[in-house]
């Protein structure tokens, strides 16, 4: 089963809280196992002793076979939490999160995720490992029911022991099971998704499992019940191929930069200079990199012109998508630090980008002044309404300023919606991998009717717009 089939499943299934989606987190949700982030913190920290860091190697080489095994495992290492807070290990969780385990969320988990909330479905997360670890990505994937192994806590501090059974085999179908009876659940036309082979009594429990992920064990018994068998693209670590691909992307763009000066030179016209330094550099730089753009929608990006795009920012790879799929007579605006990027601040000065002081509110406003007069005399502008770069593909809140440059200079809203750039140049990567961008421009909004008293429903609208078409991808 391919994803498109997994969602289509979804929209067209049962619908309403009585039907839940529970997955499982590590290699399900994420790649890899979270709990190393974790522990590599604390042993970066000092804070893990080498008796302890011995003892959590030698059982982890030992392998989980059996329930006794993992109790074993779970009890050396939730015992180097001891004497931490709660408070402590949230933020903990939330500070990896941020920095790591986000890069390491599968985009079809998040489609999955999104498409079994949109049908009104319970999701749950049920995972081996404590609260801490799972906390901040439930909260940022909106899920908030987590099954997870439970720590004994005295007066908000930890005492290094297991509170409990843990969630790991029948501990996790057990958990999943009470959930059921508890909530009202409609076992039969729920679902369960899950990698290890750990987990078939687990999504045994719902009418509807999917071998997510498998390993060998979980593939045999999959084949052998007749479970559907879906598989997400490999995440991994970034090599020497990515590695070489960014550098080559780079040197594409700025090689092309210098092309379309000289091009500019000869033909005298700033505006040939631009142009081709965004024709030439994105088509180079993708090229080189491996990035293909599947674009949907094409036609809006030319039926109203001067306009502002409005675009959904998840990675820095999103102005170049977006050069390639406006191509010229635009410019954008952008955080007033890029105006001192070594790389692209010149660049971004080159093409007449605006810079905002996103700390300053009356230097932001005064700022995008001059953008109306932009858009007045034929140029377009592109921006990011969310305001900064998002470390999930959730569509975050809005902000205003875009609509309100739109209303001044009078032209259309377009909006852009940028699908897996994420997956390719995460927000704290550096190393591009190869890949396709989704990208699907709308038709364009007209502003004209907006007020006052209604802008902010209009743009509630335009965010919901967003999380709509990411849901179910439009095709042309």
């Amino acid at each position: 089963m391919n994803l498109e089939q997994a969602l289509e499943r979804v929209r067209t299934g049962p619908q309403g809280p009585e039907v839940a989606a529970f997955f499982d987190f590590d290699g399900t949700i994420v790649h890899g196992f979270s709990g190393v982030h974790f522990f590599r913190d604390r042993v970066l920290a000092g804070k893990v002793s080498a008796s302890e860091l011995a003892a959590t190697m030698i059982n982890g080489i030992r392998g989980t076979e059996t329930e006794e095994d993992f109790e074993r495992f779970v009890a050396i290492a939730f015992k180097a939490w001891r004497g931490h807070t709660e408070d402590e290990l949230y933020e903990i969780g939330r500070r990896l999160f941020m920095t790591t385990i986000a890069g390491h969320l599968y985009p079809e988990a998040w489609q999955l995720i999104g498409a079994h909330q949109n049908a009104g479905h319970t999701v749950v997360i049920a995972s081996s490992a404590s609260r801490y670890q799972i906390q901040a990505a439930g909260d940022a994937l909106g899920v908030e029911h987590i099954l997870f192994t439970p720590l004994e806590v005295e007066n908000g501090v930890l005492t290094g022991r297991v509170d409990g059974k843990s969630l790991w085999r029948s501990g996790k179908a057990e958990a999943a099971r009470n959930f059921v009876e508890t909530h009202g659940i409609d076992a039969e036309a729920s679902y369960t998704y899950s990698n290890g082979g750990e987990d078939v009594e687990f999504l045994a429990v719902a009418g509807n499992p999917t071998a997510t992920n498998p390993d060998r064990t979980l593939t045999r018994f999959a084949i052998e019940r007749d479970w559907p068998i879906m598989r997400f693209r490999p995440r991994g670590t970034p090599g020497a191929r990515e590695l070489v691909r960014t550098a080559a992307a780079y040197g594409g763009m700025f090689g092309s930069v210098w092309t379309g000066l000289g091009l500019g030179l000869i033909n005298r016209s700033r505006k040939t200079a631009l142009d081709s330094i965004i024709s030439i550099g994105t088509e180079v730089s993708l090229a080189l990199a491996g990035v293909n753009v599947r674009i949907v929608g094409e036609a809006n990006a030319w039926a109203a012109r001067p306009a502002v795009f409005i675009f959904n920012h998840q990675s820095q790879l999103d102005p170049v998508v977006l050069a390639k799929v406006l191509r010229q007579d635009f410019t954008g605006v952008t955080k007033k630090e890029m105006a001192n990027d070594p790389l692209f601040g010149p660049l971004l000065r080159f093409v007449g980008a605006t810079f905002v002081d996103r700390t300053n509110t009356e230097r932001a406003v005064a700022a995008l002044g001059p953008v109306v007069d932009t858009l007045r005399e034929g140029t377009s502008i592109v921006i990011a309404p969310e305001g900064t770069r998002s470390l999930t593909p959730a569509i975050g809140r809005f902000k205003k300023g875009a609509f309100h440059i739109a209303m001044q200079a009078g032209v259309p809203i377009v909006p852009v919606v940028i699908r897996n750039a994420g997956e390719i140049l995460w927000k704290h990567s550096t190393l591009l991998r190869s890949g396709t961008v989704d990208v699907a421009v709308l038709e364009p909004i007209d502003v004209s009717g907006w007020s006052r008293e209604n802008f902010g429903e209009h743009i509630a609208e335009v965010e919901d717009l967003y999380r709509r078409t990411l849901s179910s991808w439009p095709t042309d």
